[in-house]
């Protein structure tokens, strides 16, 4: 969550007065950033993480377990820690940085959009020594444990992605609220489930007000044995009059059958994720990291589902995505492309909340073929970067994000441009919530070029989030070292967003995926010159003469989870420790390497002592049997705890019973996970298949 600024925000008939305004000034501080920064060199290799939790109140003896909405009260527990604040953790400052920072400080915590969530990130970023990587795991125990230490005793931080009842009829908030308040006027939560914040609750309402009706979450339901067939959303109320925004479900907002159906902002800001940045040593890198991590997006996604309950109810989908971008889609009907357009600029073909629509590298393996040619830009801004000295490719970018209005405008920032701001430039920016964002130096020039990487669910447990953070930060290392391509039409991009919210996608669906990921080598006779002397000798970071391009559609092919990951040589061992051949796939046996032996052998070409070398193999070894099957995602997990508990009927519905427990068996695993006693400890069937026979320790 970005820096929560203070103001008198404008509601959205005055804040569309100045929409084109915030925009314009928006642009003259990129420019400015621009020409500040575009030559930063030699930037450390650094990155980060960001980890968020659901905050819940459990007890034994009561029936319910609830979500605690007492976030200010805990944030303001974590700031007035003297002990905490002394080695430069707690909560960020009014200008976003930690007071004072030691050699080791610890972690910091920051406000979300519900007021049952908490975000957690490193004190200072991560180096890009191996040992360093070692100490992500411990450093995410601590901050669960630091989030703990600050709550009441019935408080526990869990990383779910969704509270399983949230918006279901009945009390699921620590303390209750009538629901249908002013700002959100939903029928199933409370204004107050949002963070009192002023940018929140105007978010929200502006989003509404701007699409001119609530927002449009239809989910399919998940079919089970006795589930009702066709399905109504039981809790739907056709009949509530309280706002004029409740006649959308009479006029076709609720899908009509087998959708569960929600119509709020916290239905999707209310999911917890996993997210990376990394920065760049100077603007060339980071387009190149932010265009070959692109189509690893929703893979990751699919890889990471832990999503497949809502509103009480178990979902046809395993991952959380369209359902963020359709709670903060504020695209109008026009826009939509559901009236002609009038009033409005352009059809917009996503949602604010999408994945990327183009790249931006100035790579020269970047081919047209794989751009969107039907991309929207405002011209004039296009225009504008390009005469500011901005290259076509990165203008088109920004031109892209910037058809978007500013939701959450405050009245004090429209007195005059200061160019050594950046608010009105973010105001944009930070609102256009892709699956990857590429991130400018701040105003003073104090850091680098960033990319951060957003698909990634939050998983469960403190080792599945490090695992999958240590990986991403090897696959950017092997990417840069290799020179490795990843490039597909944007478009099978998109689609493969798609593909990632399938039931077991990870197993059952495939990917549009680059073929050959490594540089093309150089033609015989430049190879023999280059023996003789004659050349430059082909290295990592030197790229060969590219050979004459063929159809872009030979460029990839469909692959499942598996063979990407592990590559089609893999052989996986059942449970039984037969060794099994890998199936081949539809295309054939064309041989694929897998992004993990890619990360092996870039680990084996560096110099990595044996011991680091031994433990990063385990977090590699969870992403390897992930993809193979050999052990599940925390969707499917969820999914077999609830269909095997005594209280389900097989009716699809996941009662505030089956949610206590649930919910208990997280604790439990997070406890036992903290006293480093290994999973077995926790009490909870069906970890092996989950987590693995991996015993995890305190590190």
């Amino acid at each position: 969550m970005g820096l929560l600024a203070q103001g008198t925000a404008l509601d959205w008939p005055d804040a569309k007065k100045q929409a084109h305004l915030v925009r314009a000034w928006g642009i003259k501080q990129l420019l400015e950033i621009w020409n500040r920064a575009k030559g930063k060199e030699r930037d450390a290799m650094l990155w980060g993480d960001e980890v968020e939790y659901l905050v819940v109140t459990y007890s034994k003896e009561d029936p319910k377990v609830l979500l605690s909405l007492r976030q200010a009260d805990i944030l303001e527990a974590l700031a007035n820690d003297q002990s905490l604040a002394a080695k430069g953790g707690g909560v960020p400052d009014i200008q976003g940085d930690v007071a004072s920072r030691t050699d080791d400080p610890f972690p910091v915590f920051h406000p979300e959009f519900g007021r049952f969530m908490l975000e957690a990130t490193p004190g200072k970023p991560w180096g890009i020594e191996f040992k360093e990587l070692l100490n992500v795991e411990p450093d995410m125990k601590l901050r669960r444990r630091i989030a703990k230490d600050h709550m009441l005793p019935t408080e526990f931080p869990i990383t779910l992605t969704t509270f399983p009842r949230l918006g279901s009829p009945g009390v699921f908030t620590d303390p209750a609220y009538p629901v249908s308040g002013p700002k959100l006027r939903s029928q199933f939560v409370p204004d107050e489930i949002a963070n009192p914040h002023i940018r929140f609750p105007t978010l929200a309402a502006n989003i509404r007000s701007r699409r001119g009706c609530k927002v449009q979450v239809n989910v399919p339901v998940f079919r089970d044995e006795k589930t009702p067939w066709p399905w109504k959303d039981p809790t739907v109320n056709y009949d509530l009059h309280q706002w004029p925004e409740d006649d959308d479900v009479r006029t076709g907002g609720a899908a009509p059958d087998n959708f569960i159906h929600m119509d709020a902002m916290a239905f999707g800001m209310g999911s917890c994720c996993l997210q990376i940045t990394f920065q760049a040593k100077n603007i060339t890198e980071g387009r190149q990291m932010y265009d070959q991590l692109s189509p690893l997006g929703p893979i990751l996604l699919a890889l990471t589902a832990a999503t497949p309950i809502y509103k009480g109810f178990l979902a046809d989908t395993d991952v959380r995505w369209n359902q963020i971008s359709k709670a903060v889609d504020d695209r109008t009907a026009e826009e939509l492309g559901d009236k002609p357009l009038q009033n409005d600029r352009w059809r917009i073909p996503k949602s604010r909340y999408a994945s990327n629509s183009t790249y931006i590298s100035t790579d020269a393996r970047l081919r047209p073929e794989y751009m969107d040619p039907n991309l929207v830009i405002d011209e004039a801004i296009k225009q504008e970067l390009e005469e500011g000295g901005m290259d076509s490719r990165l203008a088109t970018h920004f031109a892209h994000l910037f058809i978007r209005d500013p939701i959450v405008i405050f009245a004090e920032d429209l007195e005059t441009l200061d160019l050594s701001k950046t608010d009105h430039f973010e105001n944009i920016q930070s609102t256009n919530w892709q699956h990857m964002r590429f991130k400018p130096p701040p105003a003073d020039n104090s850091i680098g070029w960033r990319v951060e990487f957003r698909p990634m669910e939050i998983q469960m447990t403190d080792y599945e989030n490090a695992a999958f953070a240590v990986f991403m930060v090897l696959i950017t290392r092997a990417i840069l070292s290799f020179d490795l391509n990843f490039y597909i039409p944007i478009a099978k991009v998109d689609a493969n967003m798609e593909t990632a919210h399938a039931r077991d996608a990870v197993l059952d669906r495939k990917f549009y995926f680059r073929r050959n990921l490594f540089p093309a080598r150089p033609p015989r006779r430049a190879a023999s010159a280059s023996s003789s002397g004659a050349n430059t000798p082909v290295g990592p970071g030197s790229r060969p003469a590219t050979p004459p391009a063929g159809p872009v559609e030979d460029e990839y092919r469909l692959m499942s989870v598996n063979e990407i990951i592990n590559g089609t040589a893999y052989e996986a061992r059942s449970s039984s420790g037969a060794q099994q051949e890998q199936q081949p796939s539809d295309e054939g046996d064309e041989f694929f390497p897998g992004l993990i032996p890619i990360v092996e052998s870039y680990l084996d070409s560096v110099n990595v002592d044996v011991l680091t070398r031994c433990r990063l193999a385990t977090y590699l070894d969870l992403i390897r049997m992930r993809a193979s099957g050999e052990l599940c995602t925390a969707a499917a997990w969820i999914r077999a705890f609830v269909a095997t508990h005594p209280a389900y009927a097989r009716d699809s519905v996941v009662s505030d019973e089956i949610t206590k427990d649930l919910v208990a068996a997280v604790i439990a695993i997070g406890e036992s996970e903290q006293a480093g006693r290994g999973w077995a400890a926790a009490g909870v069937p069906g970890l092996e298949r989950f987590l693995g026979p991996f015993r995890r320790g305190a590190a």
